[in-house]
């Protein structure tokens, strides 16, 4: 599995490491992404899904229904 949040779509980023003589060496700047399980209330059960920090927090906004449905995800298939 890709290390990309199942809601929002967030991805590792390319970025430099830059030393303190200024050598920049290529890294990734990963995701912060969490495995959690989440009460999905239409379905009347637990989904775990891999999500980001970010992803967590705005499913305590919008909920978890929401979100499926911006994200173009069929929750059933978790």
């Amino acid at each position: 599995m890709s290390r990309k949040c199942q809601l929002t779509g967030k991805k590792a980023n390319n970025a430099y490491a830059i030393s303190h003589s200024h050598r920049r060496t290529k890294k990734l700047q990963e995701a912060n992404l969490q495995s959690k399980r989440v009460w999905w209330q239409e379905g009347n059960r637990w989904v775990k899904l891999r999500l980001s920090t970010k992803a967590i927090k705005t499913l305590d906004k919008k909920g978890l229904q929401a979100m499926a449905n911006e994200a173009g995800i069929n929750l059933n298939n978790y």
